[in-house]
């Protein structure tokens, strides 16, 4: 046993044979799956895709046929895309009935397949796109309707099952299937818009490539046809015309189409012996009529089971040209005449005509010959222009690909520049960002070069070409025309030997006359009188031969007169000819020394170009090496700016966080001072002289309702969207100041009140300053403040009715009490807001020297904000003064400003 089949035995111990069936099993699918999708420009081999379906059967789905797939370059070549595309469409027909259940889950990678190469607009692009779309589609519409096989071949009675009794579910799958019809008809119309029908592009490789998945299309579409038509007229015959007025216009769209795609089909050679194509009716159905139900006709595309090998053009054989004239001997005369017609000697006419021939066969030898040679070099140009397009693309996309990563890292960057600490980092990124745009730009320059030079080249290749297309019809010129000098020779041969069988035929007429009458010469004997009547009718017999002879001599030396005549225009007509085939030749010559100059400068300029395209592709290398370090350290500094980040916006939460509790309980705090010091003056006995009328009273009650109001709205949006802190913070300050000055007057009215309603109205200034605490209480415990809302309400409106009952008993208050008292309250106003001033003041340097940073800037924005509302409060109190002028001018009160 040679050491060459050792791995492959040991490999196979400790395994049973279902194991090594299997491993046997994988391997000849994946051969035969890479087989089928390769990279040529041809029809998929028949013998590799029915290997693959039948893989199907035995794996029991298309699980292998994903994983081998999958590894496949379809994101990369057209070429292997569609083919890939046509192997799905046939193991969706043919193959397990699982198939289709296990390709689900990548219709997401063959949609992201069809918007990536419909940004191709030239070549495979449009159509692999509508491919995809097409296969998703299928894979959407068995989904739906799991119980239709893959191949969508079944019985009337099995549709009829699947659709049951309901008319619904007859209008659901036939807009799927119209859906699924449109996907068909877009796909074919793509390709044949991608070929130029006038030319035999279906006996080409490239056209039969892209032909081949037609074929599926055919068979998908006849079904489609058969089950549209049927469920279109069961509908008609259970809703009325109007609702399915969408479904006939979308049937007579797809109809139409379907037609000429059809017809467009049947004309090509390469489905001649690999489909029978049907036809449509010339009219469509028409479903308002239930007996035309009758006339419908299952369209069928028959493909043969084993399909005869396609036809190969055949190309005449050059080499074999029969003779153009006859050069055998005339026959000769008969010798016992002795008129001078002796056999012909040899023509050299003929000698000429063969001599003719043999160079023109030489000629088209030559020109084969040159053909041939013309089509390699051309056929190894489009193979190296081929090459360099395919290097071309390779630098293109690897160039797209750098700029999106660039493009990516700048937007990140970007992001990562917002945030502090990360200037320098930025700058560095940025750098590193302009560099690799800059070697793009140059990579850039560099495509731009080759597909000048590209363009250059393919030019010079059609100049080239179009000139040996003009050598090769003159030359074509030449040879017709020397074949019509053949033809005028070949006439004229026949026209003298027309002549000399004429004369041949007299001559033996003379003879046979001869011979009768030397018979009746023994007969003359017998009767003188009869010999003597025979020698006249023999006389007045020769005479008249002799005549005859006569006139047929003179045809004859017009004949020869007129054989001269063509002997000359022959020998001219050969002197020409001779003359031309010389300039031919030298035309000929001329031509193949251009030919070999041209090819040896496209050699030149291809080894230019090859070394430049390997100049590149080490430029490339060497750009794309140092742009992955680039990107690397680009990743690592990415990643640590936003751990950087991270960490910041984490403490800068924290920080935030802390402020706005810390500002919350100040503001809480100062408002329970406004609140308490307003409830503790019921035990101060100096504020016993402070007086204030019920009227008064009331208008300072009224802004607690709305403070509560907008605390409890304030409230709510804060504790939604944290970030909302100064309107609460206002909303706070406000609703204790109203607070604590509403108390602060009802106490005040209480002085001047009867004993029972002073007595009342106290109490219900302590119950308002006790819910306010609560609510204050309830705000700086971080719950829900609804009830307290409430609370604190009615006990203001309880505070606020007692008031209105005390407005007529008042009357008896003297007008200079009332204005003293009007005048202390102002006063004692003013004391509370400048003390609240001062201690925001002393508040704000206090937090300029324990705090900085942005927990300085938004404690400094807090304060600033209490500030404004100070002097808010300030003006208030102004025109609260204004008002109480106009209120004394219009007589309701005296006021005294002493």
């Amino acid at each position: 046993m040679s050491s060459k089949h050792l791995p492959k035995v040991i490999s196979h111990r400790g395994r049973t044979s279902t194991e090594v069936e299997r491993e046997n099993f994988e391997k000849t699918q994946t051969v035969a799956i890479n087989k089928a999708i390769n990279t040529q420009e041809a029809p998929v081999k028949e013998k590799h895709v029915r290997t693959t379906v039948l893989g199907t059967f035995q794996d029991n789905g298309a699980g292998l046929f994903w994983s081998v797939a999958s590894k496949l370059p379809v994101q990369g070549n057209p070429i292997v895309c569609w083919k890939f595309l046509h192997v799905l469409h046939k193991i969706f027909r043919e193959g397990h009935k699982h198939c289709m259940h296990d390709s689900w889950r990548y219709s997401s990678h063959l949609t992201d397949l069809g918007k990536l190469w419909s940004h191709l607009r030239e070549g495979y692009g449009r159509l692999i796109a509508s491919y995809c779309a097409l296969l998703v589609q299928k894979m959407k519409f068995h989904k739906k309707n799991n119980h239709i096989p893959g191949s969508l071949i079944m019985s009337d009675e099995q549709f009829s099952k699947i659709c049951g009794s309901d008319v619904n579910n007859y209008f659901e799958i036939c807009v799927d299937m119209l859906d699924y019809m449109d996907e068909i008809l877009n796909l074919q119309q793509y390709v044949f818009g991608s070929l130029d029908m006038s030319r035999s592009n279906s006996m080409t490789n490239s056209g039969q490539c892209r032909l081949a998945p037609l074929i599926l299309c055919i068979q998908d579409s006849c079904q489609l046809y058969d089950y549209i038509v049927k469920s279109l007229f069961r509908l008609h015959s259970s809703l009325p015309p109007d609702t399915l007025s969408g479904h006939r216009d979308r049937f007579l769209s797809a109809y139409k189409r379907l037609k000429q795609f059809y017809l467009s089909s049947s004309n090509l050679q390469y489905f001649k012996n690999l489909v029978q194509v049907p036809f449509l009716p010339d009219e469509p159905p028409n479903f308002l009529i239930a007996s035309d139900f009758n006339k419908h006709v299952k369209p069928v595309a028959v493909v043969p089971t084993e399909p005869e090998p396609e036809p190969e053009l055949e190309t005449p054989d050059t080499d074999s040209i029969g003779d153009l004239v006859d050069t055998s001997d005339p026959p000769q005369f008969d010798e016992s005449f002795g008129n001078g017609f002796g056999p012909p000697e040899t023509d050299e006419r003929d000698l000429l005509i063969e001599r003719l021939t043999r160079e023109v066969q030489q000629l088209r030898a030559e020109l084969e010959r040159m053909r041939n040679e013309d089509m390699k070099i051309i056929t190894a140009q489009k193979e190296e222009i081929a090459r360099l397009e395919k290097i071309l693309s390779e630098l293109r996309h690897s160039a797209e690909k750098s700029l999106k990563e660039n493009d990516s890292l700048k937007k990140k960057l970007e992001e990562a520049s917002v945030h502090a600490g990360a200037a320098v980092k930025l700058s560095e990124s940025e750098k590193a960002t302009k560099a690799n745009e800059e070697k793009f730009k140059k990579m850039k320059d560099i495509y731009g070069k080759l597909r000048e030079e590209h363009v250059n080249l393919l030019r010079t290749n059609a100049e080239t070409t179009k000139k040996l297309e003009g050598e090769r019809r003159s030359l074509q010129e030449k040879e017709q025309l020397l074949k019509e000098s053949q033809g005028d020779i070949q006439r004229m041969e026949n026209e003298r030997k027309v002549l000399q069988e004429s004369l041949q035929q007299s001559a033996d007429e003379v003879t046979s006359q001869l011979a009768v009458a030397t018979a009746k010469n023994t007969e003359l004997e017998k009767s003188a009188e009869q010999l003597e009547h025979k020698v006249k009718t023999l006389e007045e017999t020769k005479s008249s031969l002799m005549s005859q002879l006569q006139n047929m001599e003179e045809e004859s030396s017009a004949l020869q007169t007129k054989l001269d005549e063509s002997n000359e225009a022959r020998q001219h007509t050969e002197t020409e000819l001779s003359g031309e085939i010389t300039a031919l030749q030298a035309q000929l010559e001329q031509t193949r020394q251009e030919k070999d100059a041209q090819g040896t400068q496209l050699s030149q300029e291809i080894t230019d170009l090859k070394g430049k395209l390997e100049e590149t592709v080490n430029e490339k290398k060497t750009m794309e090496q140092d742009l992955n370090q680039q990107l690397e350290d680009l990743r690592a500094k990415l990643a640590q700016t936003e751990m950087d980040k991270d960490n910041i916006e984490e403490k800068l939460t924290g920080d935030i966080s802390s402020i706005h509790s810390t500002m919350l309980a100040k503001a809480v705090e100062e408002g329970r001072g406004f609140i308490q010091d307003a409830l503790d003056q019921f035990e101060n006995p100096t504020h016993i002289a402070v007086k204030c009328t019920a009227e008064f009273l009331l208008m300072r009650a009224e802004p607690v309702l709305t403070c509560l109001d907008s605390l409890k709205n304030a409230h709510s949006i804060y504790s939604i969207d944290k970030k909302d802190l100064e309107a609460l913070v206002k909303s706070i300050t406000s609703y204790s100041h109203h607070m604590g000055d509403c108390v602060l007057h009802g106490i005040a009215t209480t002085h001047s009140a009867q004993l029972e309603a002073a007595e009342e109205l106290g109490n219900a200034c302590r119950e308002a300053g006790d819910t306010g605490l609560k609510l204050l209480d309830a705000i700086e415990a971080g719950g829900f403040i609804n009830t307290e809302v409430d609370q604190t309400s009615q006990s203001v409106k309880r505070l606020m009715n007692l008031a209105e009952a005390l407005v007529p008993k008042m009357v008896d208050i003297k007008e200079g009490e009332i204005g003293d008292l009007v005048e202390n309250e102002m006063s004692a106003t003013n004391s509370a807001i400048e003390q609240a001033a001062q201690r925001i003041e002393e508040m704000l340097h206090k937090n300029r020297s324990d705090n900085s940073g942005v927990e300085l800037q938004v404690n400094e924005g807090i304060l600033d904000s209490c500030n404004g509302l100070m002097e808010a409060i300030k003006i208030l109190l102004s025109k609260s003064r204004d008002l109480q002028k106009e209120i004394v001018s219009q007589g309701r009160v005296s006021y005294t400003s002493e």
